[in-house]
């Protein structure tokens, strides 16, 4: 069974993380990764989940793909050495990433995004056009392996995006 990684960090949005884990429980083996195996993350609103591995001890050539939950926890991610590694080598594999609401924060940080077609919340729109994307306000934007999205309104778009490319 495919490994996917879902990055876990405090003041994580809910409904961006417990969405996409659940669905992609669905089809593969789900990893809650962030900066320390066996603690517990905290959402914006409280509810918490524990990681099963940390950024240090992961391999990307182990996953398939990766998911980047929005809220305020990409911030946090975003300054985490191991973490951005992590993603910059999925990338550098061509294999699946999506990020939605502050998520791409994460990617303007552990890759190139000049020619990249992506969209975010608006909040982080001037970032990403300051790192190079072509940003668009659409429900959905998949280009080349990075699939990202807006709000949770867009999470049936988004999901269903990313499991196509990891399938």
């Amino acid at each position: 069974m495919k490994k996917v990684a879902i990055l876990l960090e405090n003041l994580f949005n809910v409904e961006e993380f417990v969405y996409p884990y659940h669905r992609l429980r669905e089809d593969f083996e789900v990893h809650l990764v962030s900066p320390e195996k066996g603690k517990v993350y905290k959402s914006s609103n409280g509810v918490s989940f524990e990681s099963t591995h940390s950024t240090s001890e992961v391999s990307p050539t182990d996953y398939a793909g990766v998911y980047i939950p929005g809220g305020y926890s990409p911030d946090k991610m975003r300054v985490n050495e191991d973490l951005l590694a992590f993603v910059s080598a999925l990338n550098d594999a061509g294999k699946p990433i999506a990020a939605i609401c502050h998520g791409p924060w994460v990617l303007a940080s552990a890759m190139d995004l000049k020619g990249k077609k992506m969209t975010s919340t608006k909040n982080i729109k001037d970032d990403l056009i300051h790192a190079g994307a072509d940003w668009s306000d659409e429900e959905v934007v998949v280009c080349g392996n990075v699939v990202t999205s807006r709000t949770p309104k867009d999470l049936p778009a988004h999901v269903k995006a990313f499991v196509e490319l990891l399938k």
